[in-house]
């Protein structure tokens, strides 16, 4: 079987890896036909959980890479990472002062240019702006592989690690993002709906990025910094910060637990699969 993965397209191992990444999402989201409430401890935890598993994948799957190519092409590697991981972030920053949009969970902010559209809209605009570095990660992965002169079964296990990491943070993002919805009383199809939607932009975002660095191979290191520094304003500017809000005395230190955790399981995915 992996052989025969090996031997596709890497836009289309990309393709293969975020639709596993949309169908956690999916998945997550469907929460909402058993579930009506979600307790706040445990939304705070879900998306420390989260929060973790893109902090590690940011720097084993993206960073560490992109250093290692850098110094391959002859140039400044931490300059290049430097200058690709700012990047990311201020892409995102612009994206949000730019796109009107509101964020998912419990905290309703608008963000962006002044707009009339339905809130259900702007939430699904935050969603998709959260998720496209998320699929950027993934093709930018399965992309570099072809560029590696070492063992290149090693590489795509660890592309496909990466892909597992963030399908495996989607799950509770894709209820965070339904069960919610469903309190404020939407219904459960539609809050459904836009639960999974929040995991559609990434096989987009995937084949995107995994075309780009097949074709522009001198942006490889710049385009891993460029997502995993994308990644890291995602968890600064809106994961942690949501999932500090209204915490009990009790449950201070589940969004914390939760960190840990999904740093530790990414982590252990991308060091054992790479």
């Amino acid at each position: 079987m992996l052989t025969w993965f090996m031997g596709l397209d890497v836009w289309v191992q990309a393709l293969i890896g975020t639709l596993f990444t949309w169908g956690m999402t999916a998945l997550g989201a469907a929460l909402v036909f058993l579930f009506k409430n979600i307790e706040r401890n445990v939304f705070n935890l879900m998306l420390g959980f989260a929060s973790g598993v893109m902090i590690a994948a940011s720097f084993w799957s993206l960073l560490a890479p992109a250093i290692v190519m850098a110094e391959d092409q002859g140039v400044i590697a931490w300059l290049v990472v430097a200058i690709g991981f700012a990047l990311g972030g201020v892409f995102l920053y612009l994206a949000d002062k730019i796109v009107p949009h509101m964020h998912f969970g419990f905290n309703h902010t608008k963000e962006g240019l002044p707009t009339k559209l339905k809130r259900n809209i702007l939430l699904v605009f935050s969603i998709t702006l959260h998720n496209i570095p998320e699929g950027l990660a993934v093709g930018v992965a399965f992309g570099a592989i072809q560029y590696l002169t070492g063992d290149l079964t090693a590489a795509t296990l660890s592309a496909i690690g990466l892909a597992i990491g963030i399908g495996i943070q989607n799950f509770p993002e894709g209820a965070a993002v339904s069960i919610p919805l469903r309190q404020e009383g939407v219904s459960r199809t539609k809050a459904f709906l836009y639960g999974q939607a929040s995991g559609l932009v990434e096989p987009i975002s995937a084949i995107l990025g995994a075309l780009l660095v097949t074709y522009v191979s001198v942006i490889l290191p710049y385009a891993l910094a460029f997502a995993a520094g994308a990644m890291i304003y995602v968890v600064v500017e809106e994961l942690i910060p949501e999932a500090q809000q209204k915490q009990t005395a009790k449950g201070a230190h589940y969004a914390t637990f939760g960190v840990m955790v999904g740093f530790i399981v990414m982590m252990i995915l991308d060091v054992a699969l790479g």
